[in-house]
């Protein structure tokens, strides 16, 4: 059983459904607690069993409750394992297993800050069963150095890609064409295309982005247009903030706010390059590993497991954090290569990206990992 507080949209939830169907694959049984969301349907559809429960809430009591609920589901399902995948649920998950006695696991996917010994203790929970998951060698430091565990507690699973959806051969022109048609970009355009996929908020850097443009289109290079692919998820205000800022800046045809797509694959075959400029450093950061998968040369900040997944002048360029003339810099070099240079840099980084990072390899770590805290075989 996983634990996750949602299934809507993002890199832990689609670990969460990788998982899943590898325990499937395997003889097992998957099961998912979790409030719900738009991926819910597709997990059903593959064969799992998904049980709703506010796993989301950090209210101590809706925890408490969360935890005997888990633990009834333990039993009445015959699960073995409990694999919990954020704090709060963790927390649930953790006194599930002690009660229902059965082992407990937990991945980090992403890199939780803590002021206080309250904060410290909270995240510690992580890291309270048999063995820890880091979903990068970075998450792997830092947890190891946080919470001064044992170097063999913790063990390194990248995030995997679906090899099998994140293929150029599989994505048709026609899904390709449908995208660009959408976003505004003609087939006669000219212009260097860059996609920035990620919700909307502040940390993973739109603003930023939109500002080296400017800084760019100053210097006399007004060749580019960024599409931004993301959900809002409710922050209106930053999204028009993004609108005002193209706006005042005179790119509003330089800059579209597209929303959520459903079909990265093709999304990363409609633009000429991908970013990803977050200004706090990403734990894995999928949007820097997908587009190399599909050929994509990315520009990438250069902190946290981007300094793993992108390999700097080969893959992509690595800039500094924050830095908005670091960043024009970046999309001049783009603009350099030209299409064969940039085409170039793609396959070094689609070569790279499939041996490291796919789908099969994660899932089949995991699986080690529980048959490890079973003691039985893979």
């Amino acid at each position: 059983m996983q634990v996750i507080p949602e299934l809507e949209t993002g890199g832990a939830e689609q670990t969460t459904l990788d998982v899943a169907t590898a325990v499937m694959a395997a003889g097992g049984k998957a099961i998912v607690a979790t409030h719900g969301g738009r991926m819910t349907k597709t997990l059903i559809q593959s064969g799992g069993r998904v049980e709703i429960l506010n796993v989301r809430s950090k209210n101590p009591l809706t925890i408490l409750a969360n935890a005997f609920a888990l633990a009834r589901l333990i039993r009445q399902q015959n699960v073995h394992v409990i694999h919990a995948r954020s704090r709060a649920p963790a927390i649930s998950a953790y006194l599930a297993a002690r009660l229902a006695g059965i082992p407990f696991v937990a991945t980090y996917h992403g890199v939780y800050n803590a002021r206080s010994f309250l904060k410290r203790w909270y995240n510690s929970v992580m890291t309270r069963g048999a063995l820890t998951i880091a979903n990068s060698d970075y998450t792997r430091d830092r947890v190891i150095a946080t919470h001064k565990l044992a170097p063999e507690k913790v063990i390194s699973i990248p995030r995997g890609v679906d090899l099998g959806r994140f293929d150029p051969a599989r994505v048709s022109p026609e899904r390709v064409a449908t995208l660009r048609k959408a976003w505004g970009l003609k087939d006669d355009d000219a212009r260097l295309s860059v996609l920035l996929a990620g919700r909307l908020t502040r940390w993973k850097g739109q603003k930023l982005l939109i500002e080296a443009l400017a800084a760019l289109k100053a210097g006399g290079q007004d060749q580019v247009v960024l599409i931004m692919a993301g959900d809002s998820q409710g922050r209106d205000i930053y999204k028009g903030e993004l609108q005002s800022l193209a706006q005042a800046l005179g790119l509003e045809d330089r800059v579209r706010l597209v929303g959520h797509c459903d079909d990265m694959p093709a999304a990363y075959l409609a633009c000429d390059a991908a970013a990803a400029p977050s200004l706090e450093p990403e734990a894995f950061g999928r949007t820097a590993v997908e587009p190399q998968i599909m050929g994509r040369p990315v520009l990438a900040a250069d902190h946290g497991a981007a300094t793993e997944t992108v390999l700097e002048g080969v893959t992509g360029f690595r800039l500094a954090p924050g830095d908005i003339e670091a960043w024009a810099d970046g999309l001049a070099q783009l603009i350099a290569l030209g299409s064969k240079g940039r085409a170039a840099m793609g396959a070094a980084g689609q070569e790279r990206a499939v041996r490291l990072y796919s789908a099969n390899a994660m899932t089949s770590a995991t699986l080690g990992v529980y048959a490890q805290i079973l003691g039985t075989k893979p």
